[in-house]
This record gives structure tokens, C-alpha cells and sequence, in this order.
């Protein structure tokens, strides 16, 4: 059998182990299948996942009923794991999100119309120093119609940006704060410890994949607060508009979850949207959070 090294391209590298890619859109997303996340991956198969996940910047699989052990381990070949401050985890495996709300709010007939207005793109745990680079998200219970998630690709926004304003925001940096979206959500007591815990950081509004090379928008609604080094109001302008790419549809990905379906994203180049459309019906997905890397220029 060839090794990766010796194909060139992507396809015929899945081909060769016997794996199919399904580009999703013209600029993201793929599904892929022929590959039993359940057991350990051979070094051809993780070097493809990997080079999937970088490509598409997120990738899904179906039918694909792991174990929580094998969600760890999926999770650790990309990197260390991490917990996280509000979100609360499987009992005996503090790896393992328990995602039973969206963006940490419990639909219920008070709170779910508030929140299908309220703009969920976001990039996961931007508020820490080092946000995470990727998470890989399973299917336990499902709503029998709504819940979908979407995906946004933060390099194609950022490379349709008019030249004018990437020029403006090219160096700029911008504020990211748990206590932007947790903060409303939790007791006034957790409400000051995750101050005092994750107080404030900085972050380029442009980073550049470490990988990739690739340009992104870094700044999203659920986290980034301003723009620092210009006034107020122009922040909120500049927020505005680089909040409203992400929204466009020639950028994004949307998938309807089945039964035991994974979809694993590049934390770096994506932003995502939990669709709060499927209340009073339940919905319960899994995550592990791969631990990140230093926001680069």
C-alpha cells in the first residue's frame, strides 16, 4: 500500500484506505465514512483525518456509536483535552461536555424566544489565553426534526473582506471575555469567580493558522467585547460588520445530526451555531475540547 506521502491528493489518498470524502459545500465542510472511529486509527488513517480536518475545516462522520473511551482517545490525537468552567461534564469522564442547552442556556418557554434572537456565532473558549484548536462533538439524543448546527468558514470571511477594511484591521487587537455570554447565565457568586478566574483577554483580530497560513477573522458575538486602540464607536461599527460576515450563507455549513454522528472542526478557522429550534423536544450531544494554542498574527 502507498503511504500518504506518495499521494498527492486527498482523495485518492482516501481511496487507497479504502475511506470516501464528501465535500459538503463548495468552501466547507465534509462527510466522510468507511473510517470505524471506535478503534484506534492506523498512522495512514491519521494522517488523513488530519489533513481533512485542516482542508474542510470541519468534517462529519455517521452511524459511528463510540465509546466514551474512544471519544477521549479520538480527542487526544489531536491534542491534550480540557474541561471547561460552566459546561458541565459526563459522570467519570471530566473530559466529556455534557451539552443538554445551547451556548449555556436551558430552553424553556421564558427563555427560547429571547434566545433564537440573540447571535450564537461563535469560536469556543475564546476568552481563554490559549483557545481551543478544535472539538469533536457526538450525537446522543436527538429532536426528531430541528437542532442542527452550522459552521462558518473565518478564512473565506476574512478573504472577502473589501481590501479597505482589512487594511483598517490588519494589527488591530480585540478584547474576548467569558462574562460576555456566561456572565447573564450563572449566579451573581460564579458570575464573579469566572471574573476572577478568566478575567479579559487580547487577541489579533486577524490570526494566521499555524498550519495553514491561512488569514482568519477572530473576533465573534458570543466573546469578543471591543476593539481596543480605537474609539468606542468605531469599535462597534467595526464589530458589526466583521460579525455580519460570518453570517453570510456562501461561507457556511449546515448539519442535520443523526443518531450517533460525530462532526470534528478546526476551532481556528470556523465559527459555529447551535440552532435553538427544536424546544420543548430534548437534544443531548457529547464534546470533547482540544486544548489550544497561542493566538498568532
Amino acid at each position: 500500500m502507498a503511504s500518504l506521502a506518495q499521494i498527492p491528493d486527498i482523495f485518492d489518498a482516501a481511496r487507497v484506505l479504502g475511506i470516501s470524502i464528501s465535500p459538503s459545500t463548495p468552501t466547507i465542510g465534509a462527510e466522510i465514512s468507511g473510517l470505524d472511529l471506535d478503534r484506534p486509527l492506523t498512522d495512514e488513517e491519521g494522517a488523513l483525518l488530519r489533513a481533512a480536518w485542516l482542508r474542510f475545516k470541519v468534517i462529519f462522520f455517521r452511524d459511528q456509536d463510540i465509546s466514551h473511551e474512544s471519544h477521549v482517545r479520538l480527542g487526544r490525537f489531536f491534542g491534550e483535552l480540557e474541561g471547561h468552567p460552566v459546561i458541565p461534564s459526563v459522570d467519570g469522564y471530566p473530559e466529556i461536555l455534557r451539552i443538554e442547552v445551547v451556548e449555556g442556556v436551558q430552553l424553556t418557554a421564558e427563555t427560547v424566544a429571547p434566545f433564537q434572537a440573540y447571535n450564537k456565532w461563535h469560536t469556543d473558549v475564546t476568552f481563554r489565553e490559549r483557545p481551543s484548536i478544535g472539538s469533536i462533538l457526538r450525537a446522543r439524543h436527538l429532536p426528531p426534526l430541528g437542532g442542527d448546527t452550522m459552521w462558518a468558514d473565518a478564512a473565506a470571511a476574512y478573504a472577502g473582506l473589501p481590501q479597505a477594511v482589512k487594511d483598517r484591521i490588519d494589527g488591530l487587537e480585540a478584547e474576548h471575555d467569558i462574562v460576555r455570554s456566561f456572565g447573564g447565565r450563572v449566579t451573581e457568586e460564579k458570575r464573579a469567580q469566572l471574573a476572577r478566574d478568566f478575567p479579559p483577554v487580547r487577541h489579533a483580530v486577524v490570526r494566521t493558522h499555524p498550519d495553514t497560513g491561512e488569514k482568519i477573522l477572530y473576533v465573534n458575538f458570543t466573546f469578543t467585547t471591543r476593539i481596543l486602540g480605537v474609539s468606542e464607536e468605531e469599535s462597534d461599527s467595526l464589530l458589526r460588520l466583521l460579525f455580519d460576515r460570518i453570517k453570510v450563507p456562501e461561507y457556511q455549513v449546515r448539519f442535520r445530526w443523526t443518531p450517533n454522528a460525530i462532526g470534528i472542526w478546526d476551532n481556528r478557522s470556523t465559527q459555529h451555531y447551535a440552532v435553538g429550534d427544536y424546544w420543548p423536544e430534548p437534544r443531548a450531544l457529547e464534546r470533547v475540547t482540544v486544548s489550544g494554542d497561542v493566538v498568532s498574527r
